[in-house]
């Protein structure tokens, strides 16, 4: 008769790999191998149009006055300085970005008008300024309430994007009136490495984020002509679209913002002197037609890299897709095909077996992350596979000596 423990395992791997397949909630947890993934997975190595520069530094804390001008160039100033950032748009308009945007809420005291109207002053010659606000859900109730501009045309289920009723943080109202606000909350499951939000909900209308804003600025693409389906896709004009999730984040390879070039707030004020003198620098040619991204330097390996990923990702076109489910059953009719086999084998060349599988498909699924941006999954195969090799070293096994003896006839009687 037929050892159960050979269709057993067959059994439970199926299984196992069909509840896999039908809970969403299962495969969140194969986010911790994308992660991974990510991590050591290299990218196209094709420059985008983005630069960032870095403003002020992890000590610089103070507001400088006017007549701290020389402390502000050699040290950088302080990252929310009024006087700084308007030094660092004045330097930039040299070089004829598209659009300059400003990661930190640009808050100033009652005290720093002054200040403040010297920004205001350059950023009236910005082709397009984007400024960082916060949204929040709980609102003062006593407080205005925010205007803010959404899309349109908007498709699908509303109910997993992040909601919010109110503006916690955003620049003055002299400093809105010249800029687009884009919002930088990382909310809940987008504050990873992997996953950058694109869309919020702001009083029933769906909004966009810092990232996406500074897509459309320097696309020239006005909120009426996108055209947004809730987990498929954003539809740009020209053909473009950006594959977006069920709660309105993206994917992004987080080595992306690699791909974009980084400044120094001191950098670009000297690349500006000398361009004003006659000898421009070489290599800031490329910065004309392109998003200047300013955020703090304090932030380089914190929440800046999300944002500054999105925006690469989508101007590269390398959007990270998961690989289709005909994947996943294909794996899971592999594994189930050799799960009852496996008990045959020696323990210790099962074991030798498996773990060589496992490295070999993590490299696959690495090296075709970065040749495709295609991330295959890594809980379902693996998981399944152990679980078929631990029944394999469980069930009992079928000695050799219990092996039936062959029944041979008796010799016949004289």
């Amino acid at each position: 008769m037929e050892r159960p423990s050979l269709w057993l395992s067959t059994a439970v791997v199926v299984l196992l790999g069909l509840l896999f397949l039908q809970q969403p909630w299962l495969r969140r947890y194969d986010e911790v191998f994308l992660h991974w993934l990510i991590k050591n997975a290299a990218v196209p190595n094709k420059p985008v149009p983005l630069t960032i520069v870095e403003i002020g530094n992890a000590d610089s804390r103070k507001q400088p006055t006017t007549s701290e001008l020389e402390t502000v160039l050699q040290t950088g100033g302080s990252v929310n300085s009024p006087l700084e950032c308007a030094l660092l748009v004045q330097a930039a308009l040299d070089f004829q970005p598209a659009v300059i945007g400003f990661e930190p809420v640009l808050q100033w005291p009652e005290q720093a008008k002054e200040q403040e109207q010297i920004f205001v002053d350059q950023a009236m010659r910005v082709p397009e300024l984007l400024l960082a606000a916060e949204l929040t859900a709980t609102p003062d109730p006593d407080a205005p309430v925010a205007d803010v501009s959404g899309f349109p045309h908007v498709t699908g289920k509303r109910g997993n994007l992040v909601e919010f009723s109110g503006v916690a943080r955003q620049p003055s109202e002299d400093v809105r009136l010249l800029s687009k606000l884009g919002f930088i909350n990382l909310p809940g499951d987008a504050s990873d490495e992997v996953r950058a939000p694109l869309l919020f909900q702001y009083r029933g209308e769906v909004v966009p984020s810092f990232a996406l804003e500074a897509v459309l600025l320097w696309l020239r693409v006005p909120h009426e002509e996108v055209r947004i389906a809730i987990g498929d896709a954003i539809e740009l004009p020209q053909g473009r679209k950006i594959p977006i999730e069920a709660d309105g984040t993206i994917v992004v390879n987080r080595n992306a913002a690699n791909l974009a070039r980084r400044l120094t707030s001191n950098e670009l004020l000297l690349a500006a002197q000398q361009r004003e003198q006659g000898k421009p620098p070489p290599g800031f040619n490329d910065l004309a037609n392109s998003i200047l991204l300013a955020r703090p330097a304090a932030d380089a390996a914190q929440q800046g890299d999300i944002f500054a990923a999105a925006i690469a990702t989508i101007q590269a076109q390398a959007f990270v897709r998961r690989a289709n489910w005909i994947f996943d059953c294909a794996i899971l009719a592999a594994i189930s095909l050799v799960a009852g086999a496996m008990g045959r084998l020696p323990r210790l060349d099962l074991i030798l077996l498996a773990i060589s599988c496992s490295a070999a498909y993590c490299l696959v699924a690495l090296g075709v992350l970065s040749r495709w941006s295609i991330w295959l999954p890594g809980l379902l195969p693996l998981l399944v596979l152990w679980v078929a090799v631990v029944l394999a070293l469980v069930l009992p096994r079928r000695s050799a000596g219990a092996e039936p003896a062959a029944v041979v006839a008796s010799p016949p009687l004289p």
